[in-house]
């Protein structure tokens, strides 16, 4: 169940993420006071911030994933150090 979630939430983020780029792209087009430079510079910091975000995710995904790993490899050492302890006759 929780993966038919995950599933639904990360489709509505992307559906809100590509109707933000539709609409802030139309806005850049249509604006026609705005120079094409100052444009073309609002375009890169947008596509730069969604890289730095890209990478700010994947980081802490990398870091959680890491600190559950930790915790298993943890988990399964103290189980083995109670299960000698319990097998040990002294």
């Amino acid at each position: 169940m929780t993966q038919n979630d995950n599933t639904l939430i990360m489709a509505i983020n992307v559906v809100g993420v590509l109707i933000a780029y539709v609409l802030l792209g139309l806005s850049l087009y249509l604006s026609t006071e705005v120079p094409l430079a100052t444009k073309g510079y609002w375009g890169m910091g947008i596509l730069m911030l969604t890289i730095s975000l890209i990478n700010v995710v994947k980081y802490r995904f990398e870091w959680k994933s890491s600190e559950d790993r930790l915790r298993k490899i943890e988990d399964a050492r103290n189980e083995k150090l109670l299960e000698d302890a319990l097998k040990d006759p002294a």
